[in-house]
């Protein structure tokens, strides 16, 4: 397959394409995350030169990427949050004109029947080279471990240090980014918070809530509070923050 990068939002595509390159990959509530929402359309708007696009040679998207530019002194202990708070940094750090350091990679995306072959490896090889075309020399990213949702009651921080006996993470996503030469900065327990009404959850997620409680949820990576009263549920998931050489 000979593989060539487009600088455009996959999300321009036609629907055909986009509907078979989205069709796996994220549950319905990844997209209840209310302040994602306030900030996304400035992020798309202003940071399109960072949506990458890997088309084959008829020119058919096969994975997709995109990131966001952030300023960052280096420290574990001022990264963001997580992936919402990287999309606020980005917006607030270009309205308040403070030029970015680093680059956020917020997500990669395969076509499902090419998963295997190496994409997200390319996809993420392919946004660390826009980085340094953009003047960013670091690059870093919230990965959501694809395998946390196995256990959602560990820790992510406990999750994060299981590794197999060739010292990679047992975890696949966080491995692949390990071997490009990404390291394991910090763990993300809140990188992003969704929110939604008991009806909405109970669509989302295929499941019924009769009381308050905790509830594992169908691809959570952690626990689903639910408060019957406030008619409200709250779901934070966690990621693990890494950093590219």
């Amino acid at each position: 397959m000979i593989l060539k990068v487009e600088r455009t939002d996959a999300r321009t595509w036609p629907d055909e394409q986009m509907k078979e390159l989205f069709s796996e990959g994220f549950p319905a509530f990844i997209t209840a995350d209310r302040l994602v929402k306030e900030y996304i359309g400035r992020v798309g708007e202003w940071f399109a030169d960072l949506d990458l696009t890997l088309v084959d040679d008829h020119d058919v998207p096969v994975a997709s990427g995109w990131g966001v530019p952030v300023h960052w002194d280096g420290l574990p202990t001022s990264l963001p949050t997580g992936y919402t708070q990287a999309l606020v940094r980005a917006v607030e750090g270009r309205e308040a004109q403070l030029a970015p350091n680093t680059l956020v990679i917020c997500g990669a995306v395969v076509t499902p029947s090419l998963k295997g072959r190496g994409l997200a490896g390319k996809v993420l090889a392919a946004l660390r080279e826009a980085a340094r075309d953009a003047g960013l020399p670091q690059v870093i990213a919230p990965v959501r471990p694809t395998t946390k949702a196995r256990c959602p009651l560990t820790p992510i921080e406990t999750f994060m240090r299981w590794s197999r006996e060739d010292g990679l993470a047992l975890d696949p996503w966080i491995r692949t980014h390990q071997r490009l030469g990404a390291s394991i900065l910090a763990a993300a327990p809140a990188s992003q918070t969704m929110t939604g009404s008991v009806a909405e959850w109970e669509d989302w997620t295929g499941m019924a809530f009769p009381e308050s409680g905790d509830y594992v949820i169908p691809e959570g990576l952690s626990l689903l509070a639910i408060d019957r009263e406030a008619d409200q549920g709250v779901y934070q998931e966690p990621n693990v923050w890494m950093r590219h050489r």
